[in-house]
């Protein structure tokens, strides 16, 4: 390796694309081109970042596969920047088992780090945390150390484990400042903010107030009956009834627990549930057939018990009934909560995080573009979402993942 790609792949390790461009920008022999597309990434020009690297791997010849895996790598780098995941990931990894065999431990941790980026940006959070478990990241540099440790504390928020993620925090913001470079000082110091912001609300019989992630945890370990709005799910510690693809049964949940400890009068629950203004005969059988689901599906952790003006909850075991609410309640949240990490979305990408159709996916970025909530930039294929981040709130609970026992 020459001087110039030597001083050129340094300046990219410090986060400084321009000194990259100054050394290999007339250059066209592959690794110069695979640093100049690594610096256009750098740049935010991921367009132009993927075409340079896809022409270093073709030039490079037939006995410099490791030269051509460090190419995938960086491009499916750039794809999970431009939040295009659907690249292939097969490619993702055997370009890491190549690293692998051929020594390239560094680099193939790398690999590793962006696949488990992936399935925890697509709320894989098993598959993450086994991609990641028992890998001594003790050698790696500090960049990549710190990447590492804020998919960590990732997948820690996600499960509402506040103690894990101050961790892998902490362990991310010592690697980024020995690693120098800003802007992934400034990531990590983002991340570490939703530890501080107010993460959903409490809702029971004195009111509502904010909670942090950590007050979460701990009502999540409390004997409390929990009717959580965030992932539409009845959990009592040790035991979750998930109610996600049963929208009907959690209005129904919902309505009981904000009602605790009196009941629910019948109507309330019809409104609710089915929308309906004027109840009428055919509703009020719809109900007892939808309280009788609810009742089945509850019946580990609480009974629905019917009453002279309606229904009423009554958890087993537990101390009482509280409702978790997002912090800004929003019809579209989970679509919002994506785009509030401020990086442009894809309507594929979007739907594939979500686990819905990419038509559903568009439905619900069109009401959000109409009431000024998102905005879109770039065309056809290459047409990106976004939205700036919500002040003062964190989203993590409003994200799709599994909860804790669950």
């Amino acid at each position: 390796m020459d001087s110039l790609i030597s001083a050129a792949a340094r300046a990219l390790a410090k986060g400084d694309p321009l000194g990259a461009l100054d050394r290999v920008a007339l250059r066209d022999d592959p690794p110069a081109l695979a640093l100049r597309g690594i610096a256009m990434a750098q740049l935010g020009d991921f367009e132009r970042a993927k075409a340079l690297l896809r022409r270093a791997a073709r030039r490079f010849g037939p006995k410099e596969a490791v030269s051509r895996a460090r190419c995938v790598v960086a491009e499916a780098e750039v794809a999970l920047a431009a939040r295009e995941l659907t690249f292939p990931t097969a490619a993702l990894a055997a370009a890491r088992a190549t690293l692998d065999r051929q020594g390239d431990r560094v680099n193939a941790a790398h690999a590793r780090y962006l696949e488990a980026q992936r399935l925890l940006l697509i709320g894989r959070l098993d598959a993450a945390e086994r991609l990641l478990a028992g890998r001594d990241a003790t050698p790696l540099p500090p960049a990549l150390l710190a990447a590492q440790a804020l998919v960590r504390a990732g997948i820690a928020l996600r499960r509402v484990r506040a103690k894990d993620a101050r961790a892998a925090l902490d362990l991310a913001a010592s690697a980024a400042h020995a690693a120098g470079i800003p802007a992934l000082s400034a990531e990590v110091e983002r991340a570490a903010g939703l530890l501080a912001a107010p993460a959903a609300r409490l809702v029971d019989r004195d009111g509502e107030r904010p909670l942090l992630l950590a007050e979460v945890e701990a009502l999540f370990a409390s004997p409390a009956l929990v009717v959580d709005a965030c992932r539409h799910a009845v959990r009592r510690r040790g035991a979750t009834v998930a109610l996600a693809r049963r929208p009907v049964l959690f209005a129904l949940a919902r309505a009981l627990a904000e009602a605790w400890p009196g009941d629910a009068a019948r109507a309330t629950l019809i409104a609710r549930a089915f929308g309906g203004r004027d109840a009428d005969e055919s509703h009020r059988a719809r109900l007892r057939v939808e309280i009788g689901r609810l009742r089945a599906k509850l019946r580990p952790i609480a009974a629905v018990h019917a009453t002279a003006g309606g229904f009423a909850l009554a958890p087993l075991r537990a101390g009482r009934v509280v409702v978790l609410a997002r912090p800004v309640e929003e019809h579209h949240g989970a679509v919002l909560a994506l785009l509030a990490d401020g990086e442009a979305w894809s309507s594929s990408a979007l739907a594939l995080a979500l686990g819905a159709s990419q038509r559903n996916a568009q439905r619900a970025l069109d009401a959000l573009a109409e009431a000024g909530k998102v905005q879109s930039i770039g065309r056809g294929r290459a047409r990106r979402w976004m939205t700036p981040p919500m002040p003062g709130f964190a989203t993590t609970l409003l994200l799709p993942a599994p909860l804790p026992g669950g």
